[in-house]
């Protein structure tokens, strides 16, 4: 970074054949003065790298694809900001927001992420409850589980569990607390882990109803899609050995995550959190 002037926002997106998507999603992004934005390009066989850099971007070459968290963090290596946000090729980014989400995160020391939306302007639930194998298999086949599907609402930040990958900022002390991501999971629960781990250190995740950001989403793995499936399948293991408890149920996750239960659920909603069983 010699000679360059230091941001006081990075935006690091990993991309891996999102040349469509960067076009469709960020072309109409007019970035502050003071906000960069870094794009790791994860050994794409398109042109991302060349839409990054027309669309205004600093193109960091990963050489191959590494994967999603190792993505991440060598975003951040590279990245001159004191505040951090991960963004997905697939978000348009509210700019106006940002200054509200930097200051929710320095007042509460939190993990912040904007509410996204759908494409049709609803509110896509992209802040979660307890990742129990059974609510995720409930959720896949059903969906519309209130105590796993968790939006901000109105009014002041929203405590979750965890939030979608897709857009997840904060403060760069905190990241680097945390050790960054865990390039253990290539694709997939790498954004549940850090979330649980910032939890484990004190740091809250809080969704920011404020801050609208929308979300062009098509998760693979609600299909029958193999090749998704295959890439999941072996973060899914990591995880569920990392934390056994969410196999268990809620009674065994609120024991293991004293924080999260009083943070997120609360002895008010301690009903809906038995529905989760």
């Amino acid at each position: 970074m010699t000679g360059r002037i230091p941001a006081a926002v990075s935006l690091i997106t990993v991309a891996h054949n999102s040349a469509e998507t960067l076009r469709r999603c960020w072309s109409a992004t007019r970035l502050p003065a003071d906000t960069e934005w870094i794009v790791v390009d994860n050994g794409s066989s398109d042109d991302s790298a060349a839409v990054a850099r027309a669309l205004g971007a600093r193109v960091i070459d990963a050489g191959a694809n590494r994967g999603f968290s190792a993505g991440n963090n060598l975003g951040l290596q590279h990245a001159s900001g004191s505040f951090i946000g991960f963004v997905n090729p697939d978000v348009v980014v509210d700019v106006d927001s940002i200054g509200e989400l930097v200051a929710t995160a320095r007042r509460r020391r939190a993990l912040v992420a904007p509410q996204l939306l759908n494409l049709d302007g609803t509110e896509q639930p992209n802040g979660r409850g307890y990742p129990l194998l059974v609510a995720k298999v409930r959720n896949r086949l059903r969906g519309g589980d209130a105590a796993y599907l968790l939006r901000s609402g109105d009014g002041e930040p929203q405590p979750v569990c965890w939030v979608m990958g897709a857009a997840i900022l904060g403060d760069r002390a905190l990241f680097e607390v945390l050790g960054g991501w865990d390039a253990r999971f290539f694709l997939y629960y790498e954004d549940k882990d850090i979330c649980l781990r910032a939890w484990a250190a004190g740091i809250p995740t809080l969704l920011v109803p404020g801050a609208r950001w929308t979300h062009g989403w098509a998760r693979e793995t609600t299909s029958l899609h193999w090749g998704a499936w295959r890439r999941e399948i072996p973060s899914m293991v990591k995880f569920y050995r990392r934390y056994p408890e969410f196999l268990s149920g809620p009674r065994a996750s609120a024991r293991a995550h004293p924080e999260i239960d009083a943070a997120v659920y609360g002895a008010d909603r301690k009903r809906s959190r038995d529905a989760h069983a």
